[in-house]
């Protein structure tokens, strides 16, 4: 089996991520790099070990939540497709066996909310994971007079947390926000429809998605 480190330390993944994050630069969007890729690979593996699945299953959640955002080196359209292709020819070269390689080529296709939903419990947990990562920590503009809407709320978390109780069958998304930054209105229209598609998700795992912010459960 190819090891999540192994893909960590494969070069051309390596250059995959950084030459994504020069694009991702200059369009102006949030970190979406080692730290991003990182944050998604140890949520989605955590999910899928509190509830109680296998090593391997574990394994392929860690290798397609660090993966799952090359397609961006090519376009930020489209990105979850051709990502998806880009890691299914990567990790064959590597000698994955086709079975792990397509599993993870589905998951990282199906990650994003414009084109995608949870269809098996490796993209579940890399949806949860990925969509859960908002944190001052992305903005990577230094300037705060030039941060667009997404910049202004990722700015505002200054503590985000997912966390799994298996006794109640739900996921938890805990986020600490400044509102002396930005309202907690301006979130739900930043990621609503990434709100639905966790949802969505945590159902699919046999999970209701609890969101709380600043302590007050809002769902």
């Amino acid at each position: 089996m190819v090891t999540y480190d192994e893909v960590v330390s494969n070069p051309e993944v390596e250059e995959l991520i950084r030459n994504a994050q020069k694009q991702i630069d200059v369009l102006g969007y949030t970190e979406h790099s080692i730290r991003h890729v990182t944050v998604v690979a140890q949520r989605a593996a955590y999910i899928l070990e509190t509830l109680g699945y296998n090593s391997h299953r574990i394994e392929l959640a860690k290798i397609a939540g660090y993966m799952h955002d090359i397609g961006n080196s090519v376009n930020r359209v489209d990105h979850a497709h051709t990502g998806a292709i880009l890691a299914y020819n990567i990790l064959k070269d590597m000698g994955m066996p086709v079975s792990d390689r397509t599993e993870i080529m589905m998951a990282i296709g199906n990650h994003d909310e414009l084109t995608g939903t949870a269809v098996s419990d490796i993209s579940a947990a890399i949806i949860l994971a990925d969509k859960s990562d908002a944190h001052r920590s992305r903005v990577s503009k230094k300037d705060r007079n030039l941060f667009d809407k997404h910049d202004e709320v990722n700015y505002a978390v200054t503590n985000s947390e997912l966390r799994v109780d298996t006794e109640e069958r739900k996921v938890i998304l805990d986020l600490t926000i400044d509102t002396k930054i930005c309202p907690v209105i301006d979130y739900f229209e930043i990621f609503m429809e990434r709100t639905k598609m966790s949802k969505r998700a945590a159902k699919y795992l046999g999970l209701w998605f609890e969101l709380i912010i600043n302590d007050t459960n809002l769902l």
